[in-house]
């Protein structure tokens, strides 16, 4: 219900879905008794209009009240007279909307703000290779070279172990979303960490899977360059948990070595968070997947996610 394009079949999943957690929220919490009719809020009841009303006017996201309370707020920052506050607040709206008006007709004004960073790539389709990266290939280590020669014979190329060529790594790329996708090679390096973004969406073979990415490096075969992410991936989710919680709780193991295999930056959807936590009864450390809410919406609207890192181009 949260992004811009909502499929028939998932619309009328999330009536369903809705339409039944109201039901059961009311008759376990409100028992439709008078002394407890407090504990029935407004977006108790909304919750069964979101699917139909979004049939006539479209998903929720487009038509929701964030978008003129983040304009509020702004405004609100901008007020410096305290015993007029809301004549300066009218001040500041107009003001705003004649420099609006002044770039829409004069562009020239706004420069743009999607330039490439230094030393970064354009791949083409709204990827971008970003720093950092090593000045000097280096070797594999067996195991990641051996899911380098597998990826290799799917493209009929065969070498061995002795043959493997040194790469250069790079450290993040940029995907059409405006997100920035990172890698545990320098995560794991970094002394202040102001997210993890090294868990990514990908689409391989028809198929949804989740990975953590180690790094991204280019290679040239067949006359060309390509982009390739090693990515380690996360196990298919728990089917009883996923069908118990109506598809919402995408609980996984890390198979870290195991499950390492190389793929092309393209089929890279969006950057995720695989959130720790352990079940009841169990020992073992498992992960549930946390996507962003209106990534589409977000890329609609040309956003591209802040770059946090204070760093040199290259690394040795």
């Amino acid at each position: 219900m949260q992004q811009h394009k909502i499929l028939t079949s998932d619309l009328c999943e999330a009536h369903e879905m809705l339409a039944q957690f109201e039901k059961e929220f009311e008759l376990l919490y409100y028992q439709r008794r008078v002394d407890r009719l407090h504990f029935m809020r407004p977006w108790a009841h909304s919750l069964g209009h979101l699917a139909p009303e979004t049939v006539t006017k479209g998903p929720p996201i487009c038509s929701s009240q964030w978008t003129m309370e983040r304009t509020i707020g702004n405004l609100g920052r901008e007020i410096r007279s305290h015993s007029q506050p809301y004549a300066n607040l009218s001040e500041r709206g107009v003001r705003r909307c004649q420099v609006n008006a002044l770039k829409v007709m004069i562009p020239t004004l706004d420069p743009p703000t999607d330039t490439l960073p230094r030393c970064s790539v354009d791949l083409g389709h709204g990827y971008v290779l970003l720093n950092k990266r090593e000045r000097t290939p280096h070797r594999l280590p067996p195991h990641e070279a051996t899911a380098l020669i597998s990826y290799l014979r799917t493209h009929d190329i065969n070498i061995n172990s002795d043959q493997c060529p040194r790469i250069i790594r790079w450290a993040r790329l940029r995907i059409p979303n405006g997100q920035v996708a990172r890698s545990s090679w320098k995560e794991n390096t970094m002394t202040r960490m102001p997210r993890m973004a090294r868990n990514v969406k990908l689409h391989i073979n028809d198929r949804i899977q989740f990975g953590e990415v180690q790094f991204y490096f280019q290679i040239n075969f067949d006359e060309s360059v390509k982009t390739l992410a090693l990515v380690s991936l996360y196990s298919a989710p728990d089917y009883h948990i996923l069908r118990e919680s109506y598809n919402t709780l995408y609980s996984c193991t890390y198979q870290g070595d195991t499950a390492l295999v190389f793929v092309e930056v393209s089929t890279i959807q969006a950057v995720v968070a695989m959130v720790p936590h352990r079940l009841p009864n169990s020992q073992g450390l498992r992960f549930f997947l946390v996507e962003k809410p209106g990534l589409d919406v977000a890329q609609f609207a040309g956003h591209v996610d802040a770059d946090e890192e204070d760093e040199e181009d290259e690394e040795g």
